[in-house]
């Protein structure tokens, strides 16, 4: 399967959905390095042509520092468990979103202050929303998604990616460790807790 068989994929569903009162909530899921934010800017550009196409980064609505670093938790649970307020996204994305809300408040991080910025965002009823991140299929937010995809990659391509790519990390040593610590063992964990591949509509190879 390539971007142009998941645009049909998707426009097909589109338009046979039965809920056409709310955006068509299109989910892809992946591992770090896999891929996911390319293949979102590539759909988003092939499906403009049916529809207004809105796409979000989850990483853009995490919370601050001081809730997802030294919490006594362990490194990976931190990632896993507190990288994101998992009921909030829930209550003010996820549920608005099925339930037919145009009209959404949601949190954005900012990096380089560590803050929360609370921002408006009004959606279109005929239109696809396009949410792209990891761990998009928990069990917590899976349920409301139209269309599920998963981007797989060999984790050799995925961990020279993200060893490359993640420089305001720190150096190599540093960017190795922390994805030892953190990063590998919740995506090994997540895919062991929710076996994301068995519960979505496609898998994209990369």
């Amino acid at each position: 399967m390539d971007v142009l068989d998941v645009k049909e994929e998707i426009i097909q569903r589109f338009k046979l959905r039965t809920a056409t009162d709310r955006p068509f909530i299109v989910a892809i899921d992946g591992l770090g390095g896999a891929g996911k934010s390319t293949i979102a800017h590539h759909l988003v550009e092939e499906l403009q042509s049916i529809c207004t196409v809105t796409l979000i980064h989850i990483d853009n609505h995490i919370v601050e520092r001081c809730k997802r670093y030294d919490t006594g938790h362990e490194e990976w649970f931190e990632y896993y468990y507190l990288q994101w307020d998992i009921e909030s996204l829930k209550n003010n994305l996820f549920l608005p979103l099925h339930n037919r809300a145009l009209h959404l408040y949601l949190p954005f991080y900012n990096r380089h202050t560590d803050t929360i910025c609370e921002r408006d965002m009004n959606i279109e009823a005929n239109s696809i929303f396009i949410i792209e991140g990891i761990f998009l299929m928990r069990h917590e937010w899976r349920s409301f998604y139209d269309y599920r995809l998963f981007i797989d990659c060999p984790s050799t391509i995925r961990e020279e990616r993200v060893l490359q790519r993640d420089v305001y990390i720190g150096d190599f040593i540093t960017r190795l460790h922390k994805y030892k610590k953190r990063y590998w063992p919740a995506e090994k964990y997540y895919l062991t807790k929710e076996n994301p591949l068995a519960v979505v509509d496609s898998v994209y190879e990369v």
